[in-house]
C-alpha cells in the first residue's frame, strides 16, 4: 500500500516502539537529547585496527551527539538501529566505513562548537565523506 493510512500507521508504530524519527535520507535518529542513560561503546581495546580504536574511543566521547545522528550505512534496517550511537555499542562501527566517518565527523564538529542538529544536517549533506581517515592511522589521546 503507498502513502495512506495503513503506511502512515506502520511509521508511527515504528516511531513509537523505537522513539526515534526517520530523516530526509530515510536514517533513523533521534531528535532530542537522550532522556536517561545511554548504552555504552564497545572498549577500543576490542579492536586491533588503529584506526577502528580511534572511532571507537571518539565516539565513546560524544556519545549523546552520536545518539541524536542517522546512520548513512542504512543499519536501522537491517540491524534494528535507532542512531549511530548503535553501531558503536556493538561491533557494528568496526566493519563499516560508513559509520566510522560519520563518528569521526560528528567527534570533530562537536568539537568545533556545533550542536547535533547542526551536525546532523552537516551528515545530511555528505559532508562525513570528506572526513581525512589518514589523520587516524596514529592512536589518538586519551582523554
Amino acid at each position: 500500500m503507498r502513502g495512506g493510512a495503513g503506511h502512515g500507521d506502520r511509521r508511527t508504530a515504528w516511531r513509537f516502539a523505537t522513539g526515534a524519527e526517520r530523516g530526509r535520507s530515510g536514517a533513523a535518529f533521534h531528535n532530542e537529547p537522550p532522556q536517561g542513560q545511554l548504552p555504552e561503546t564497545l572498549s577500543p581495546s576490542q579492536f586491533t585496527d588503529v584506526v577502528v580504536q580511534n572511532a571507537y574511543t571518539l565516539a565513546a566521547r560524544v556519545k549523546k551527539v552520536l545518539y541524536q545522528q542517522p546512520c548513512y550505512c542504512h543499519c536501522d534496517r537491517s540491524q534494528g538501529h535507532t542512531s549511530l550511537l548503535d553501531c558503536f555499542a556493538s561491533k557494528h562501527g568496526s566493519g563499516c566505513g560508513v559509520c566510522m566517518r560519520e563518528a569521526i565527523y560528528s567527534y570533530e564538529q562537536s568539537h568545533k562548537g556545533k550542536n547535533a542538529a547542526q551536525i546532523r544536517a552537516g551528515i545530511e549533506r555528505g559532508e562525513w565523506q570528506q572526513v581525512d581517515m589518514s589523520k587516524y592511522q596514529t592512536p589518538v589521546a586519551a582523554k
